[in-house]
């Protein structure tokens, strides 16, 4: 018997042929005080991400390709490799990606610009579900530079606010601020398990 069919057999033998179903009471709160996308959420989560380290740039919905296009000038001057989510490229004028790069190659390209699934207000997070517009996993993972768009309506105040917003059946991928870790000293390092700079779009028209 190998060590996982070891541990099954004993997990069988300790729930019996017919395990009970737990009732999981759903008694913690839900809903934010104030409604998605309200000037208070959007001010929160802005704090919240400028608190982790990234860089948020507030603007209009017709001005989002402006914006990602300042932020490229300003970050990488005109010589640069960028792509985007296929779901945003047209909103910005960038070259999609198809998915065809291995991450090798992936690491030669500058910067990537992608949307969202959801985003927390409470927690500085935004949240990405490998949809066209959030892009695939490793485009978010390889390149140092990525700029991710939020629309005002996106923004929710709470954790299950979100969940309620998203689909479990997808790779899910919650990310506060560039990436970053700690050694046993306490020594930030930034860009081990993804880009070392985080800018954010927020877009809102009110």
């Amino acid at each position: 018997m190998s060590a996982r069919e070891e541990v099954l057999a004993r997990i069988r033998s300790a729930v019996g042929p017919n395990p009970r179903a737990e009732t999981v009471p759903r008694d913690y709160g839900r809903a934010a005080p104030h409604p998605a996308g309200s000037p208070a959420l959007l001010e929160l989560l802005t704090d919240r991400l400028e608190d982790y380290r990234a860089t948020v740039h507030r603007t209009s919905g017709a001005g989002v390709a402006d914006a990602v296009a300042a932020i490229l000038t300003d970050r990488l001057g005109d010589r640069r490799t960028v792509l985007a989510a296929p779901g945003v490229a047209e909103r910005v004028g960038i070259t999609p990606d198809t998915g065809d790069l291995a991450p090798a190659d992936l690491d030669r390209v500058d910067a990537v610009v992608t949307g969202c699934a959801v985003a927390i207000a409470e927690t500085g997070t935004f949240v990405l579900d490998s949809s066209p517009v959030s892009g695939r996993r490793a485009l978010t993972l390889v390149p140092d530079l990525h700029i991710c768009i939020i629309d005002a309506d996106q923004v929710v105040g709470s954790v299950p606010e979100a969940i309620a917003r998203l689909d479990p059946a997808r790779p899910l991928t919650f990310v506060s601020g560039p990436s970053a870790t700690s050694d046993i000293e306490l020594q930030r390092v930034e860009g081990v398990h993804g880009p070392r700079n985080l800018h954010v779009v927020l877009a809102a028209d009110a």
